[in-house]
């Protein structure tokens, strides 16, 4: 018996105070067989009925939102959603956005040219982020951890090992470090 492709519906709402009534009547009237529903925030990554949707979809099928922003919050996340449905082979609609139906070439254009607009966004942050980095160089900020012991403590082991002929592990155990840091404040 040949499989018949199947319009899925997806609901979601952020809270457990929302309703979800609205949109399963919209989706249902629009003939989805199946809705798979889930009251968790959008932002949460691990959305238990949206992971069941992927599993029960098949190529073929249809998978219907009432509004983009039920199925994902950012353009990003919307761009992973959609490429996780497209390697199903089933297609995405909405139904307050007509011109997302990556069933049609118009739907999978608007959908290309969303991760071309996603992939400049990324692109440009990248540019600021190490533009403001460095920046935040020239003007002496130093990133990552701060140094476990000052140059005056590193100056003091340099004369305790050097001068007095300390173990490295006394000089470390007078400091309260372990041998592995003071030999790294050492090398430096």
């Amino acid at each position: 018996m040949e499989y018949v492709s199947q319009l899925i519906g997806y609901a979601r709402v952020s809270t457990q105070g929302q309703n979800l009534e609205q949109q399963r009547v919209m989706l249902g009237q629009y003939g989805c067989q199946r809705i798979f529903e889930e009251k968790v925030s959008g932002a949460r990554i691990d959305r238990l009925q949206l992971e069941r949707l992927f599993d029960h979809l098949r190529a073929g099928d249809i998978v219907v939102v009432t509004r983009l922003d039920r199925l994902a919050r950012s353009t990003t996340d919307l761009l992973h959603i959609a490429e996780k449905i497209k390697k199903i082979g089933a297609g995405l609609r909405s139904l307050a956005e007509p011109w997302v139906d990556t069933t049609s070439p118009a739907g999978q254009m608007v959908l290309t040219i969303f991760a071309g607009i996603a992939d400049f966004e990324r692109a440009l942050i990248g540019e600021r982020t190490s533009a403001g980095r460095a920046a935040a160089k020239a003007r002496g900020v130093r990133f990552g951890p701060k140094p476990v012991l000052t140059p005056e403590q590193v100056s003091h082991a340099r004369q305790l090992i050097a001068e007095e002929q300390r173990p490295v592990a006394e000089a470390a155990r007078l400091l309260g470090v372990h041998r592995a840091t003071l030999y790294r404040a050492l090398s430096r």
